[in-house]
């Protein structure tokens, strides 16, 4: 395997009279198909990590490399053209919009990035809805779904530009057993069946147990890397 995502001594702090330290000298690889997982204490750092490997936030010292390319000379329009392009994003809470059906939200992406046409946006849209098991909600608004469902729309959004990593912030931490089960699987699946890279910030250590690679952050630091 090949590195996709690499950081290299990656630092973020917060001014202010009192600065705080979020990340410290971190340095970590994601390869090509790999699903990792951080965790660590609460405060510990792990979502600013995400937050810096997924391009939401710069950091003060080191480098992001996405694909070989080096980031830390990127504008605003660069970074956020990278984002929409390469990068797949899951949250906590599913974000999805309440005025658009299922199917327009994971079409929302692909409109953006303005690659396809109408009716391949709506293709691509059903083809992942299927993949995700939840096609036959496609026409119904989010407040209409489980949570697990709303979940799994998340995701298919997510990957709606075909994204080399899907970086994911406690993607399962607002759902029920069941689905968190149900979601977990999922990302797993998506590196065996789609070759996709998967990073996902998790408290749950049942989750993690479905990682390829688990690393720890504690203070801002990696500690010593676990595999799974």
């Amino acid at each position: 395997m090949s590195a996709v995502l690499q950081a290299q001594n990656l630092s973020r702090r917060l001014g202010g009279d009192v600065p705080v330290t979020l990340v410290a000298d971190v340095s970590l690889d994601i390869e090509a198909g790999e699903f990792v997982c951080i965790m660590g204490p609460s405060g510990s750092g792990k979502s600013s990590l995400l937050y810096l490997l997924g391009l939401l936030d710069v950091p003060d010292e080191g480098r992001i490399l996405l694909a070989g390319q080096d980031t830390s000379g990127y504008g605003e329009d660069e970074l956020a053209d990278c984002r929409l392009q390469r990068l797949g994003y899951v949250f906590q809470f599913h974000f999805l919009l309440a005025e658009f059906t299922v199917r327009e939200n994971v079409m929302l992406p692909m409109r953006r990035l303005g690659r396809l046409d109408a009716a391949q946006c709506l293709a691509r849209a059903h083809e992942l809805l299927e993949r995700l098991g939840v096609a036959d909600q496609a026409a119904k608004y989010p407040h209409q779904l489980s949570g697990g469902q709303r979940q799994r729309v998340a995701v298919a959004r997510a990957l709606a530009n075909d994204p080399l990593v899907l970086l994911a912030d406690e993607p399962t931490g607002n759902l029920d057993s069941a689905s968190s089960a149900n979601v977990r699987q999922i990302l797993r699946d998506l590196t065996r069946e789609m070759g996709k890279s998967v990073v996902a910030v998790t408290h749950d250590s049942g989750f993690a147990a479905a990682a390829d690679r688990c690393v720890r952050i504690v203070d801002g630091r990696l500690a010593d890397g676990i595999r799974a």
